[in-house]
């Protein structure tokens, strides 16, 4: 099986540039991704049907079934009965997390609207928490007329001990974080790393 195109970006450039100007003693030591959940929250009044639907959506953009979280106690106050679906879940790990961030940050991204780059805080323990608010900039949903809009979190769960040590990891692997004078960004531009550039372009 061939090796994912950002993970061999990983291990051939990031871990050397991480190992060298963090001090690391060993390529052990340097972070990773361990892994990547994307989570979509479901209306307590959807029907059977809307569930379906969005499970559909998330397999598509994943690259595999999620699946449905329940409700383990009612809420009367939100209406949420036992056992009522009020989640969609998937986690990622190995080759198809390596190939989803990268279409996260080659193609997904870029695709939002006048794009200015990400939020550049941490969850404190190293790993980077992204809410997207329209499922439709995944260039694989295909929006039908009628149909409502799908919002997602998307956790990346690395293995950096540090805020500062996750960031950088993103950082070097393309995440593009936004900065205090950042143009418009509608593609990746020419700073990202060339395993980026080279996935947009086959998936252009």
């Amino acid at each position: 099986m061939s090796v994912p195109t950002l993970k061999k970006f990983y291990l051939e450039t990031v871990v050397p540039e991480l190992t060298k100007t963090r001090g690391y003693k060993n390529p052990h030591q340097v972070p990773t991704i361990d892994k990547i959940v994307l989570n979509s929250r479901i209306n307590s009044e959807a029907d059977k049907n809307w569930v379906q639907e969005v499970v559909k959506d998330i397999t598509i953009i994943s690259g595999q079934k999620p699946v449905i979280t329940r409700a383990k106690t009612s809420v009367a106050n939100f209406k949420v009965r036992e056992n009522m679906p009020v989640a969609v879940m998937v986690t990622l790990r190995g080759p198809k997390m390596w190939d989803f961030l990268l279409r996260l940050i080659a193609v997904t991204l870029p695709n939002i609207r006048d794009f200015r780059g990400v939020g550049r805080k941490l969850d404190g323990r190293g790993s980077y928490n992204l809410g997207i608010g329209d499922h439709t900039i995944f260039p694989e949903i295909t929006m039908e007329a009628g149909r409502k809009n799908i919002g997602l979190d998307i956790a990346i769960v690395t293995t950096a001990h540090t805020d500062d040590e996750g960031r950088e990891l993103l950082r070097q692997l393309g995440m593009p974080f936004r900065t205090a004078s950042v143009p418009v960004v509608k593609k990746p531009d020419a700073n990202q790393p060339a395993a980026v550039e080279a996935a947009a372009a086959v998936t252009a």
